[in-house]
C-alpha cells in the first residue's frame, strides 16, 4: 500500500508552494505515495499563476479528511480561508497563521495516523509565534508534540553526509551554557539509536566536533573539551556507542574526515550546517528521535526569490522521498525483529576427566 505523505505548504509569501507543486505534479511522486497539501488552493493558484505554463492548470483534489486522498491525485485538505492576503516575498502576521494551521492540522492527522509522515515546506520563525505556537522552529514544536517527554534531534541529510546539531536554535551567546556533558550524551544516544532504526547502519561510527577552536588547545583555548565533551565521549563509548572525537571544525570539514563516518555530531547550528549547505544545498532537515518521521527542505522561505519561478525543488523532493525510505526501513525493521529467531541458551555442565600428562621422551 502507498504511504500517505502530509505535506504543509509553510509560509504563504515564500516558496513553499512552488517548490511543493513542482514536486507532486512529477508523476513519479504520485506513483509511490499519496501526497495530500495542507494550505489553500486558491491560495496555491496565486503562486501557481507565477510559474510555468506547464503548472497553471493543475487540478486539485479538495478533500476535507485524509482518509478521502486518491492514488494519483494532487490531494489539497483547506486549512484558511481564501481570502488569506498573499504578498510575495513579504513577512506578515497573516502568513504566520496561515503556516501554523498548515502545520497544526497535518499534526493532528499524524496523531491519529490517518497520515504516515509529515514533509514540511518552509516557515518564517518569527512570524509564525502566537500564544500556540512559541517555539524556535519545527524540530521543538514536533518534539513538544510528540516526543513524550524524550529527546530529539535535528539532523540533516544528503548523500556525502549525515550531520546533526547538540544545540539547534541556540544564540551564539548561549551556546556555552547548553554544552553539558548530559546534553551530548543524550545527543549522541538518540544519533546511534537513529542511525540503526532509521538508516539501518549496523555499528555506527560517530564524529563528535569541539566547540573551541583547535579543540581548545589543552585548554589555552577553553576548556570545554577537556571537562565535557571528552568526558560525555567516554560515557558514550561505556555503552556499546561508536563515537570519536573531539575533532576541530575546521581540519575536520576541510580534510575531508566526514567521509570515513556514518554522522556528525556539531556542537551548534551554524559550525554543522554552514560546510553542510556549502557541500550541497538540496539536503533534507529531518527530525530525528520521534515516533513519527518529519523531514524538510533544508533551506528557508527565500523571500528573495518568492513568486519569480526561480526556487529549485530538489530539496522538497529529497525530503519526500526520504520520508518514504524511513517508513520502508522502519517497517521492514519491525518486520525482522516480529520474525526473530529466538534461541534458547542452556547451561550445560560437563565433568572432565584429568589426566596425569606424561611428557614424551
Amino acid at each position: 500500500m502507498k504511504p500517505t505523505i502530509a505535506i504543509t505548504a509553510g509560509d504563504i509569501n515564500g516558496v513553499g508552494y512552488e517548490i511543493i507543486v513542482k514536486c507532486i505534479a512529477d508523476a513519479h511522486i504520485c506513483e509511490i505515495c499519496r501526497p495530500i497539501v495542507y494550505g489553500n488552493a486558491k491560495v496555491a493558484k496565486q503562486h501557481i499563476q507565477t510559474m510555468d505554463e506547464q503548472y497553471h492548470n493543475i487540478q486539485w483534489n479538495i478533500i476535507n479528511d485524509a482518509k478521502q486522498a486518491k492514488d494519483g491525485r494532487l490531494n489539497l485538505i483547506t486549512c484558511y480561508n481564501d481570502d488569506t492576503p498573499v504578498q510575495l516575498g513579504v513577512s506578515t502576521a497573516e502568513a504566520g497563521q496561515a503556516s501554523f494551521k498548515s502545520l497544526q492540522r497535518a499534526c493532528q492527522d499524524l496523531k491519529q495516523g490517518v497520515v504516515h509522515a509529515i514533509v514540511t515546506a518552509p516557515i518564517n520563525k518569527d512570524n509564525i509565534q502566537s500564544d500556540k505556537f512559541q517555539y524556535s522552529g519545527h524540530t521543538e514544536y514536533l518534539t513538544k508534540l510528540f516526543g513524550q517527554g524524550k529527546d530529539s534531534l535535528m539532523m540533516m541529510l544528503s548523500d556525502r553526509m549525515r550531520v546533526a546539531l547538540v544545540c539547534n536554535h541556540t544564540p551564539i551567546a548561549k551556546v556555552a551554557e547548553n554544552i553539558t556533558e548530559e546534553r551530548i550524551q543524550s545527543k549522541l544516544e538518540v544519533l546511534n539509536e537513529t542511525l540503526k532504526k532509521d538508516f539501518s547502519c549496523r555499528k555506527p561510527r560517530i564524529a563528535v566536533l569541539a566547540l573551541n577552536p583547535h579543540a581548545g588547545d589543552n585548554g589555552l583555548i577553553g576548556e570545554e573539551e577537556t571537562h565535557i565533551i571528552r568526558p560525555a565521549i567516554a560515557k558514550a563509548q561505556e555503552q556499546g556507542i561508536w563515537a570519536f572525537g573531539p575533532y576541530s571544525a575546521d581540519g575536520f570539514f576541510g580534510a575531508g574526515q566526514y567521509n570515513h563516518f556514518d554522522a556528525v555530531l556539531a556542537m551548534y547550528h551554524d559550525q554543522g550546517l554552514a560546510p553542510f549547505k556549502a557541500l550541497d544545498m538540496s539536503g533534507v532537515n529531518y527530525t530525528a528521535g520521534l515516533p513519527i518521521i518529519r523531514t524538510s527542505p533544508d533551506h528557508g522561505t527565500a523571500y528573495g526569490i518568492a513568486g519569480k519561478n526561480e526556487a529549485d525543488a530538489q530539496s522538497m523532493a529529497h525530503a519526500i522521498y526520504t520520508a518514504i525510505d524511513i517508513l520502508k526501513v522502519r517497517s521492514d525493521n519491525e518486520k525482522l525483529l516480529a520474525n526473530q529467531l529466538v534461541v534458547e541458551v542452556k547451561e550445560v555442565k560437563k565433568e572432565y576427566k584429568v589426566e596425569k600428562f606424561i611428557p614424551q621422551d
